[in-house]
């Protein structure tokens, strides 16, 4: 173990601890009052959740996760494909309803939501896949088309809940990744029109069954200016009060703890609204500065990608980049009333325990490729004397 952490990405590594214990301190804060008065819980009830899942994934990736080379993965990618399919099928028979939608597997006093685990499945399928095909000396013409069948499958299934976030965040993930690699021009040319055709029948179908397919809350959702101006409406409160948030807090902040938005104001504010909270105790600049650390953070996995010696390595890091700036910018955009709110959680800060076990195990991940990153050029160093 201690070779393994000598070859991690020491500035991302200290990044992943810091948040998490951030977001640790920020989730208690935020949530505390909620806890005892809206959910009947104890003050810390987040908080303990949430530090159970984050020391988990921390004992996952360390144990497991940086032993395991990534080309094993391929031997696992056919169970985890089916696992996930079934699993999003399974919703629509026993899943929870929350918010309109049908997306949670209650486990006793765990809520699984597969959506989140979807996405780093789909990463690392579309991972694998690409490697293989790319030492294939005459790979087949079109071949894309299959992982792009099943990762519209596992798309389709998200929307049906319907989770509209989760939907999004899954389908940007697919669509930069196949934009990202390798591939001739008229293979390139295909996928758009392959796209476009579903982007035409996914509009149809909103057109037509939009009504069916989304709930009333979900559809309030989708009118987002000006909340203000509806601040008695369900359609602007929270985002209303979300403003109001980030305005108390000013440059410096109200203080750790003293927030007001957090009694009951703002009804997620431990999840979709954590950066409100964010601001409104810590001001603006800390926020800033949080936001700043995001982008060292996507810097490091970027420049990980960019120096992986095999596709497979590059797609892994390239798709946890995509996998944690579109949660950023979808929550923070959403919350800024820039975007309709659809409830996408903010990495490390905001509470749910399937979501920021995948962010830990895709960012172990990372460190993973770097770890192969610096064998390989070691052996090269190597083989060079």
């Amino acid at each position: 173990m201690r070779k393994l952490f000598a070859k991690m990405d020491k500035p991302l590594l200290i990044m992943t601890i810091l948040y998490s214990i951030l977001g640790l301190v920020m989730i208690f804060s935020a949530s505390s009052i909620s806890a005892v008065v809206r959910y009947k819980q104890n003050s810390s009830y987040f908080f303990v959740r949430q530090a159970l899942f984050i020391g988990a994934g921390l004992l996952f990736g360390f144990l497991f996760i940086l032993r395991m080379p990534t080309s094993k993965y391929k031997m696992f990618v056919p169970l985890l494909l089916i696992g996930i399919i079934a699993s999003l099928v399974g919703l629509r028979m026993y899943g929870d309803i929350s918010n309109g939608a049908q997306s949670w597997y209650k486990l006793g006093p765990i809520n699984i939501q597969p959506t989140e685990f979807a996405k780093s499945i789909i990463i690392i399928y579309l991972a694998v896949f690409f490697n293989s095909e790319s030492k294939k000396k005459n790979p087949k013409p079109l071949a894309f088309l299959k992982p792009l069948s099943i990762c519209i499958v596992i798309f389709a299934l998200i929307l049906l809940q319907p989770d509209l976030g989760g939907a999004l965040i899954v389908g940007g993930i697919v669509f930069f990744i196949f934009f990202g690699i390798p591939m001739r021009k008229n293979h390139k040319a295909v996928f758009v029109k392959v796209l476009g055709i579903g982007a035409i029948i996914a509009g149809v179908a909103i057109m037509y069954f939009g009504n069916n397919l989304l709930s009333k809350y979900q559809l309030s959702r989708l009118e987002f200016k000006e909340p203000c101006s509806r601040y008695m409406e369900e359609t602007g409160y929270q985002v209303c009060n979300g403003f109001i948030a980030i305005h108390n807090g000013g440059l410096m902040g109200v203080g750790l703890g003293n927030s007001t938005q957090k009694y009951l104001y703002l009804p997620e504010a431990h999840t979709d609204f954590i950066f409100a909270i964010i601001v409104e105790e810590l001001g603006v600049v800390i926020s800033i500065m949080i936001l700043l650390g995001y982008a060292y953070m996507l810097y490091r996995i970027l420049k990980i990608s960019k120096e992986a010696e095999t596709l497979r390595g590059s797609i892994l890091c390239y798709g946890t980049f995509l996998f944690l700036l579109l949660h950023i910018l979808v929550n923070l955009l959403g919350v800024l009333a820039l975007i309709p709110l659809t409830g996408v959680p903010l990495p490390f800060l905001s509470y749910g325990g399937s979501f920021n076990l995948n962010v830990l195990a895709m960012l172990f991940i990372v460190q993973r490729v770097a770890i192969e990153n610096k064998n390989l050029k070691n052996k090269r160093e190597i083989e060079a004397l």
